[in-house]
């Protein structure tokens, strides 16, 4: 089966904080599951899922099935493997005019970093430059986590 490229890409975008996120070789289907939900998985019973409302049903099920068939996904690069902040500077290196150069590789010292680049990019009308670098990037990372996979992919 070929993976979507797409579809790892927004699973890659998509992450925060207390989730991860899986590709299951099984349907090619990127899930998320909560770390919560990987805890409370290990502990509940069926007639206590019974009792979730539906849709948290459906999340115990899928967080159940990621636990007792493991070998069935590969977890997506993490956010720190993905590692914006560095998109980010090499991105403002890519700048030819110095000042613009600069004034990102200033926005993005210190705490808000993310903030002001994207303020700066936006006053200095580069905005679209930045999306289709940054777009380049998740490409080429999840390129390579196929690679390193042994997954087939399909733009």
């Amino acid at each position: 089966m070929k993976i979507k490229l797409q579809e790892i890409i927004d699973g890659m975008e998509m992450q925060f904080e207390g989730t991860n996120t899986y590709l299951c070789r099984r349907t090619g289907e990127v899930v998320s599951v909560s770390e919560d939900d990987l805890r409370t998985a290990e502990e509940i019973e069926e007639d206590e899922i019974k009792k979730l409302k539906d849709w948290q049903q459906v999340n115990m099920r899928l967080t159940i099935d990621v636990i007792e068939n493991f070998e069935d996904y590969e977890e997506l690069p993490t956010r720190f493997e993905i590692n914006e902040y560095e998109m980010m500077e090499d991105f403002s290196y890519t700048i030819k005019d110095n000042r613009k150069m600069e004034i990102l590789l200033d926005a993005i010292r210190g705490k808000g970093a993310f903030r002001r680049f994207k303020d700066k990019v936006n006053e200095l009308g580069i905005t679209q430059e930045w999306y289709q670098y940054r777009d380049e990037c998740y490409k080429q990372k999840a390129i390579e986590w196929c690679n390193d996979n042994g997954l087939e992919y399909e733009e």
